[in-house]
């Protein structure tokens, strides 16, 4: 299959006063999430994107134009509605110091599947949708330009934590043992017998690599050669 680069928005002005932002209209990048976002873009530039496909929150839609402003013959990034943010129902637009004091708080750190927010979206629901989406997508990709093609969802940071779960073949009572900061680059390949996590949570390194990236095959046994150094690309 396609590989997936997952990458979540850059910091907002809600991320910065410990808001929940949610589904909240208006919620932009900030100065720090702008350059967050503007050198993953940079970083992203030397991978050949067949597509980004973007939550249609303005935060990564946002992140999302960064990207493609380095990216030639990639115009602009269709959203889709299955990537958007979990719906927290009566907890969007409240602090996380004061959502930290309520029973429910507890569920989500240690029983994530159990957990429906008051007036939203139960996290199993989050997951099911938008890893359903992710795969969907890296199929059509997949169909349209081959096994190689690689794509980029930008996407929320529960969003990718539980897309990332599901790849891993954890519960997602496990999901919260991940971390995924603003405008981190996670990677995903959806192979033909199971999908392998290439990264989680970087926010650094060359990404040349993924220019050269052939149909997966067996795991090899000992960890394999790994990818060409940097310098050797090209050689």
């Amino acid at each position: 299959m396609a590989t997936v680069i997952l990458v979540r928005h850059g910091r907002t002005t809600a991320n910065a006063s410990g808001l929940l932002a949610g589904r909240t209209p208006g919620v932009s990048l900030d100065d720090v999430g702008r350059n967050q976002a503007d050198a993953t873009g940079k970083r992203l530039a030397v991978v050949p994107l067949v597509g980004v496909v973007s939550s249609p929150l303005e935060r990564c839609c946002q992140t999302a134009q960064f990207i493609l402003d380095r990216q030639p013959g990639t115009p602009h990034a269709p959203v889709d509605a299955d990537l958007t943010e979990c719906d927290y129902g009566q907890w969007q637009g409240r602090t996380l110091a004061d959502l930290a004091k309520e029973e429910l708080w507890k569920v989500v750190q240690t029983q994530p599947s159990a957990v429906v927010f008051p007036g939203g979206e139960s996290l199993a629901a989050m997951q099911a949708r938008s890893v359903a989406a992710v795969r969907r997508h890296d199929a059509a990709f997949e169909a349209e330009h081959g096994p190689g093609a690689v794509w980029v969802a930008v996407s929320h940071g529960d969003i990718i934590k539980s897309v990332l779960a599901d790849a891993l073949g954890m519960h997602l009572d496990l999901f919260q043992r991940i971390d995924v900061g603003p405008a981190s680059v996670s990677i995903v390949r959806y192979g033909p017998g199971r999908p392998t996590v290439h990264a989680t949570n970087t926010d650094a390194g060359d990404l040349s690599w993924l220019a050269a990236v052939h149909e997966q095959g067996d795991a090899p046994v000992g960890g394999g050669a790994g990818h060409a150094a940097p310098h050797a690309q090209g050689a």
